[in-house]
């Protein structure tokens, strides 16, 4: 019992139903080369062994050798990407952007803590997904379109190499969303341009955290360092933003390489 839920060109996923447990669950399907099987194969078993609250959990993968295809079974989070909450007509306050990037950052720190590290490099809201109650979150940690990323080799998308997720939470918009292209982007980014929606940013509260969050690396709050900024250990007062149009599409994760990325 499945149907299509979503994909691109090499990939697709189907709600699917799991008859043991009873409980609907997401089916990936990844197309894949021959020659990535073992690289593959290596992620999987890492993704696989994951296991924290705030991480999307990988069940079981297996490859369909003949059709060249990874299938992979994870948790479905019916209610959708953060991306498409905030979007839904659902107020941001203060203490929802506290809490939402409290819950992100425990993640990371999950994350950061393994051997070796492992770094995401992707954080937006199309790759945090919303629990049915709409508290809960989870973030998504997959294999994806058969493209890696290697050492000095950056292919994720380069607006959110640095981590701007509280921006984009605020402003309803991607950073650098006026660049015509990604070397455009990379450019600003490596330059230490600061996209023009954090001047839409008023509270200056969050204004503060997300300009230590867009620092250049060396000087760059790590995210257990963030978890212990007054900013995320109390809520403090309700105070709604004003949000900018909302981002028509809602975009699917970029790949990565769960063991061989590095922050930039």
């Amino acid at each position: 019992d499945y149907h299509l839920l979503g994909g691109g060109d090499s990939k697709e996923v189907y709600v699917g139903w799991n008859h043991v447990q009873q409980i609907e669950i997401a089916w990936n399907q990844i197309v894949y080369y021959e020659d990535d099987e073992k690289l593959f194969t290596e992620e999987a078993t890492l993704l696989k062994s994951l296991n924290h609250e705030r991480i999307i959990k990988c069940c079981h993968y297996w490859f369909d050798s003949e059709s060249k295809i990874l299938n992979t079974i994870t948790e479905l989070f019916s209610s959708g990407s953060l991306k498409k909450y905030i979007h839904n007509g659902v107020g941001v306050d203060l203490v929802s952007i506290k809490n939402w990037g409290r819950q992100i950052l425990q993640g990371l720190c999950f994350l950061h803590s393994q051997s070796p590290k492992i770094i995401h490099r992707d954080i937006k809201c199309d790759n945090v997904f919303v629990a049915s109650d709409g508290k809960q979150f989870g973030l998504a940690v997959c294999i994806m379109d058969g493209d890696f990323v290697k050492e000095k080799e950056p292919k994720c998308t380069p607006e959110f190499m640095a981590p701007m997720c509280l921006l984009e939470m605020v402003t309803g918009e991607y950073p650098y969303m006026k660049c015509s292209n990604q070397m455009h982007i990379f450019k600003k980014v490596y330059t230490g341009v600061k996209p023009v929606s954090l001047g839409n940013v008023k509270d200056y509260r969050v204004r503060d955290i997300i300009e230590k969050c867009i620092l250049p690396m060396s000087v760059r709050p790590s995210a257990e360092e963030l978890l212990k900024d007054p900013f995320f250990l109390y809520n403090g007062r309700s105070s709604t933003f004003e949000t900018c149009a909302p981002v028509d599409n809602i975009l699917t994760s970029r790949a990565m390489n769960i063991k061989h990325l590095y922050l930039v």
